[in-house]
């Protein structure tokens, strides 16, 4: 697992139930891994927003922010949130209906007992981390120009599922 670099974000994943942080600690993994292997995202940061892990491509601007937490109110889940003025989760929802839950347009929730299908959540992962790539910020023109490739179907990680 990366090491953490700020104690703050260290401590929230420390704050959350066991079960959950393996989940969470599962979905910033995935994360990382998915913006080692994107083309232009360069290094993430790793900070807190509204007391969330949230990861910004920083050095290269080439993305939207996410964040991922849980929530003391929803206890059996976790999410991962896109920003909401940008068209990510309205085309995950287009590409992904049954595959996902979400939120309004800013979320991808997942229960705790769910399996998480990884190759889509990727996809998802590597559309958001290079939406400013992309003319206008269109996650849509990513599907037409092939930037991101659309995932094989039904694979899951361990930590996730």
């Amino acid at each position: 697992m990366k090491p953490f670099k700020s104690a703050a974000v260290a401590a929230i994943f420390e704050g959350y139930p066991p079960g959950m942080r393996r989940k969470l600690l599962a979905l910033r993994k995935l994360i990382f891994e998915t913006a080692a292997s994107t083309e232009g995202v360069g290094e993430l940061e790793e900070t807190l927003k509204w007391g969330e892990p949230a990861y910004l491509t920083s050095q290269t601007k080439s993305g939207s922010t996410l964040r991922i937490g849980w929530k003391k109110s929803t206890p059996s889940q976790y999410a991962m949130y896109f920003h909401c003025q940008t068209n990510l989760v309205e085309t995950f929802r287009t590409l992904f209906p049954s595959e996902l839950k979400f939120e309004g347009n800013r979320a991808i929730v997942f229960n705790e007992a769910d399996r998480v299908p990884t190759d889509s959540l990727t996809f998802c992962i590597a559309a958001a981390l290079t939406y400013h790539r992309r003319r206008g910020g269109e996650c849509r023109i990513a599907l037409v120009a092939g930037d991101v490739p659309l995932p094989s179907r039904g694979h899951t990680t361990a930590g996730l599922g």
